[in-house]
């Protein structure tokens, strides 16, 4: 099986991914995981999973996410043995939730990424409520999805408004790349905020990605 190319991040921010029709189990992400579920497939040789991406900037109006995964399920779901969705919670106030059970599809456990990415447990106990949270692909897309969203490109005297309460921005890093590395910093130094780099690596993803593929 061939696995077509990766879009690029802009794509994956403003378009998402559609499936190839192969395999027999769907996965319908965000197109911020899109990276990491198929850098997992490759390593896994999970030839029998497809994946389909939704747009990633969705999660700047959680209050879309819920139709679009329906609609997402509707429009790609026919002809899979097995569907599942790559999305926490993700501030759509357990509506996601509801709408999977209801589609008869699972999804992933947990408020957000950071949560599981990091670990479910430990995120909870953590308790950070002063931290400003980055993964990798937020930390490649911090224009689109923090600096133009918020309007600091046109009016950098806000900053102060929206992240004066935060204290730390700390990075949770799927994968060992200095650049990377230097570029969450790089977030930090200009919203003010002390930097902290966490390697989480693929976390409870890849746990529950192991799960689903097996079943």
């Amino acid at each position: 099986m061939t696995t077509a190319p990766l879009p690029d991040d802009s794509t994956l921010t403003s378009d998402g991914m559609l499936p190839s029709g192969e395999g027999r189990v769907l996965l319908i992400a965000c197109g911020a995981l899109a990276r990491e579920i198929l850098a997992l497939k490759r390593l896994n040789g999970w030839d029998h999973i497809d994946l389909t991406c939704l747009p990633a900037i969705l999660h700047n109006a959680p209050d879309r996410i819920t139709d679009a995964v329906r609609d997402a399920v509707a429009r790609h779901g026919k002809g899979y043995d097995r569907i599942a969705v790559v999305y926490a919670d993700c501030g759509t106030g357990g509506h996601l939730q509801a709408a999977c059970a209801d589609l008869g599809v699972e999804m992933l456990a947990g408020p957000h990424c950071y949560a599981f990415f990091d670990g479910l447990d430990r995120f909870a106990e953590r308790d950070e409520i002063t931290a400003f949270y980055l993964t990798d692909f937020l930390a490649r897309q911090f224009e689109a999805f923090v600096w133009k969203p918020l309007g600091l490109d046109r009016h950098p005297e806000l900053l102060p408004m929206y992240f004066g309460h935060y204290e730390t921005l700390v990075y949770l890093a799927q994968t060992d790349d200095p650049a990377l590395t230097a570029r969450a910093k790089a977030c930090a130094d200009r919203l003010g905020l002390a930097f902290e780099r966490r390697f989480t690596g693929y976390g409870e993803l890849a746990t529950t990605l192991e799960q689903w593929a097996a079943a």
